[in-house]
């Protein structure tokens, strides 16, 4: 299998830290967040990861060479003159994954400790053409999700917005998205073709015609490091091994 790790964004909420950096380069106890996303993935015994840029991409590209890329297969999809958005993201790399049946992909700025290999086996066990890990958490925007885990629709509370797309509506549950996720190839046959476009609204224009499924992690850490307080929070919570395959732990106090 191989993965993308989403690593374009501007990362404006971090404004000033990244006026003069990339989020992807913020550090976390001396780590950077894309070196711990790179060791989580390699840690599930993926070796070949492809990673967009955009905003200072000279930057990563510098750092991945000075680390000869830990020892991995990692290429570059370079958005330099064109934020794609996620889903534009992940069309301009689909030929990367070109013999693949599934592909695995995760947020930058995403730190936890949920079980990707738990993921790949439910996921390919199910087999669902996209399967988004989630979890119950306070968060402003929620996935809803039926009896079964099927994707259904979105909302978001404080602006009273809400977007069903089943036909049954009864009984839906409210989750958060864990920003970790696999997808089936065959779903790049389903893209617009539009050239910038967003993750949530395509797999939500699906989901009433392929199986596009959740996967709920057990009890655990999840920080987004999107904001200074977030990365101020994770610097006093979370503590790296490089020598584990899971890499990333919390601090028991």
């Amino acid at each position: 299998m191989k993965a993308m790790i989403l690593a374009a964004g501007l990362g404006t909420r971090l404004q000033p830290l990244t006026d003069s950096k990339p989020k992807a380069l913020l550090e976390i106890n001396g780590v950077s967040l894309l070196e711990m996303a790179i060791r989580r993935v390699a840690g599930a015994g993926i070796r070949d990861i492809v990673i967009n840029v955009h905003h200072f991409a000279g930057q990563v590209i510098d750092f991945l060479n000075k680390a000869d890329s830990f020892g991995l297969n990692i290429m570059i999809s370079d958005e330099s003159d064109l934020l794609l958005d996620t889903g534009g993201a992940l069309k301009k790399a689909a030929h990367f994954f070109n013999g693949e049946e599934d592909f695995l992909i995760h947020n930058v700025d995403v730190l936890t400790d949920l079980n990707i290999n738990e993921l790949i086996i439910d996921h390919q066990r199910s087999g669902a053409r996209a399967t988004l890990a989630v979890r119950e958490r306070p968060t402003s925007r929620n996935l809803l999700i039926d009896q079964s885990g099927q994707l259904c629709g979105w909302e978001y509370p404080e602006k009273h917005l809400r977007v069903l797309n089943r036909d049954s509506i009864r009984g839906l549950r409210p989750v958060a998205f864990s920003c970790i996720y696999l997808l089936s190839t065959k779903l790049f046959e389903k893209m617009p073709e539009d050239q910038v476009f967003g993750l949530m609204p395509w797999l939500l224009s699906l989901c009433g015609q392929e199986g596009i499924r959740t996967w709920e992690h057990p009890a655990g850490f999840w920080y987004e490091a999107g904001r200074p307080e977030s990365l101020a929070q994770a610097e006093k919570k979370l503590f790296f091994d490089p020598d584990s395959p899971v890499y990333i732990f919390e601090k028991r106090v």
